[in-house]
């Protein structure tokens, strides 16, 4: 009995092992590792690769409390056009790091009702 048992604790543990690796290259198909370079911008130049997965990223001085360095998970790797690239000194953060716009004009507007809830809609230039 004591023998039978062992034999399936290791059918279980080889079968939980098979779906596991299943999983795995399931999910690896999806993924592709990001490969950036120092000068790379992604969003924010990288200045340099920590590790196998961190970039440590040149933040601007508003964001000097924020921790440099991001998991790749984190970042996306930037394709422009360096002439329509904005720069950060257009770019107005306040002190709980949220966007600071001034909108042009109104273009429309419009409310959509969901069950209970209102949300207003408003397009902006």
């Amino acid at each position: 009995m004591i023998q039978e048992t062992t034999e399936k604790s290791v059918l279980i543990k080889q079968r939980i092992q098979a779906a596991q690796d299943r999983q795995k290259s399931y999910a690896d198909r999806k993924r592709k590792p990001m490969k950036s370079e120092v000068g790379d911008r992604v969003m924010l130049k990288v200045l340099a690769r920590v590790g196998d997965v961190a970039y440590k990223l040149e933040l601007p001085q508003e964001l000097c409390r924020v921790h440099h360095t991001f998991h790749v998970s984190n970042l996306k790797k930037c394709y422009t056009d360096e002439p329509l690239a904005m720069l950060l000194e257009g770019v107005h953060i306040d002190d709980t790091l949220q966007f600071v716009e001034e909108l042009v004009e109104i273009m429309e507007r419009e409310i959509k009702r969901l069950k209970r809830s209102r949300i207003p809609l408003v397009k902006v230039r």
